[in-house]
């Protein structure tokens, strides 16, 4: 076992988190009680979100104390954030403890925290039990198939549908359910989309019209208007997602998941619910498509194709100010320049949407999207969770100017640690989330600005490589400088703050 220092207790959750996504294992941090312990409440809450597996080991205090400072009842924070709580009250129980955490963590999703009093932590381990760990009780992984009458009914949308779009979102991705989806479309003429966390799972595909919802471009958004069937598959089909349930008006809606809800995020989900696995449901649909001799052309012509080919998320052009580069254009010059194969982790500010619907061509497990909270500042440390993980350098990080700031102390961990990565940052000298947002109801942006900070400079002063982008065309030639090292790089990347992003001159701005 490796163990990574970080300078932040909140980081060292992230951190567990980003290991998560990158192996699929479970996430382990540890922490200590009192003020170590409440600094984590954003990342348990992110993981919980995000449903991340994850155990926090947070020391608790001594039981035989009869006063301590940093004494706190633990469980009602662990509890609001959504996490599991187990508290060791017993040496007696440590190893059941243990187990029951990382049971937990598995089988349900979640974060957990243990809490073990730290004179506890001083005692003799009094046995000779051998451990059995979870892993060896953890049920098989199984692919819960549905019910054929609920087959049959979906089957009979499907053929009375002429407009029809599969939406598929990270449950599709984590069931292997790609080839199966893209079947069962061909064989019913619908288009396919992704949610925001499925992203790029259908890239490659000529029917795939990329996100739904709130990033969805607006061709995207006039397919799911006149659309009259929409099959989420493996997706919550929650706000983000549907636009507040404002996307697909006109359409019979079917939800295939293994935990489907009637109402989600205040909305009602669809007008059928199919209980089972992503990759399971497809193949039953697309076998009985066939027996029933049920196939469409639908929406899948070559004129759609070439719509669907010419789209672009934003093709509004600005004048630009001298030496700041729109944020459009160097997502664009960073896809083409960064090897698809590497991780991209995506934190949270005005970028992110940008990010997430100018980058294409990439495998859906290849994005990991740092947002589940709406909370910045955690891409960071995400990011060196993913790289500590890999161990190839082959992961890049996209964060704002604003985020990295919360935790800049991590680069000291990156150089200590020796974790090769490349982070862009989005430099626009603000909180570019919410100065746009003020800009756009005539507020005054100054509370949100900050300055532009000498980030590339702040880099080198870590021991980091550090570059300063103020010109498009750089970034080839500082990635192969990059490459050609043996130690992580910031790109400070001086983004042009009057350029708001297609969201939100959507939302905010009014832009129809």
């Amino acid at each position: 076992m490796r163990v990574i220092h970080a300078r932040h207790e909140s980081c060292a959750v992230s951190m567990a988190e980003g290991y998560h996504r990158a192996t699929g294992k479970v996430g382990v941090a540890s922490t200590t009680c009192g003020p170590g312990f409440t600094q984590i409440m954003t990342s348990l809450a992110m993981a919980a979100r995000a449903n991340i597996p994850l155990v926090v080991f947070a020391g608790d205090s001594p039981i035989g104390a009869s006063w301590y400072l940093q004494q706190l009842d633990m469980a009602p924070l662990a509890l609001a954030t959504g996490a599991h709580y187990v508290a060791v009250k017993h040496v007696d129980r440590m190893l059941d403890n243990v187990r029951e955490a990382f049971q937990v963590a598995q089988v349900e999703r979640k974060p957990v925290v243990i809490s073990i009093p730290m004179d506890m932590q001083k005692q003799p381990w009094p046995h000779l039990t051998d451990y059995k760990p979870s892993g060896e009780l953890v049920p098989v992984a199984q692919r819960p198939i549905p019910d054929p009458e609920i087959v049959s009914k979906v089957c009979d949308m499907i053929a009375a549908a002429e407009r029809p779009v599969l939406l598929a979102g990270r449950g599709a991705m984590w069931s292997g359910a790609r080839e199966a989806i893209e079947a069962v479309a061909e064989q019913s003429g619908a288009l396919l989309a992704t949610s925001l966390l499925g992203k790029g799972l259908f890239d490659g595909n000529p029917y795939n019209i990329d996100l739904a919802g709130a990033f969805a471009s607006d061709f995207a958004r006039e397919q799911f208007a006149y659309s009259d069937l929409v099959i989420g598959i493996g997706v919550g089909l929650g706000h983000y997602t549907t636009e507040g349930g404002y996307l697909y008006p006109g359409a019979q809606v079917v939800q295939i998941d293994t935990n489907p809800r009637g109402l989600w995020q205040g909305l009602k989900t669809s007008d059928l619910h199919v209980r089972a696995d992503a990759k399971a449901a497809a193949e039953a649909i697309l076998t009985q498509l066939q027996t029933r001799g049920i196939t469409k052309t639908g929406l899948r012509t070559p004129d759609m194709a070439a719509q669907i080919a010419n789209d672009h998320p934003d093709r509004k052009e600005y004048p630009g100010q001298p030496g700041m580069l729109d944020q459009r254009r160097v997502i664009e010059e960073l896809d083409r320049t960064i090897p698809k194969d590497w991780d991209l982790v995506i934190g949270g500010g005005h970028y992110f949407s940008i990010a997430m619907t100018h980058l294409k061509g990439r495998p859906a497990e290849k994005y990991h999207v740092i947002n589940d909270f709406g909370a910045i500042g955690s891409g960071l440390a995400a990011a060196i969770g993913v790289a500590q993980a890999r161990g190839d350098g082959k992961v890049c990080l996209i964060e704002g100017d604003g985020s990295l700031m919360m935790h800049t102390q991590e680069l000291d961990t990156i150089k200590r640690h020796g974790i090769r990565m490349l982070m862009a940052i989005m430099n626009d000298g603000g909180y570019g989330a919410e100065f746009h947002k003020f800009r756009a109801n005539n507020i005054d942006p100054s509370g949100a600005i900050h300055g532009r900070g000498d980030i590339a400079a702040m880099a080198r002063g870590f021991g980091l490589a550090g570059n300063t982008v103020n010109q498009m065309g750089s970034l080839d030639g500082m990635f192969k400088e990059h490459q050609g090292s043996n130690v992580a790089t910031v790109w400070d990347i001086i983004a042009d703050d009057m350029i708001p992003s297609r969201s939100y001159r959507r939302i905010h701005y009014g832009e129809a």
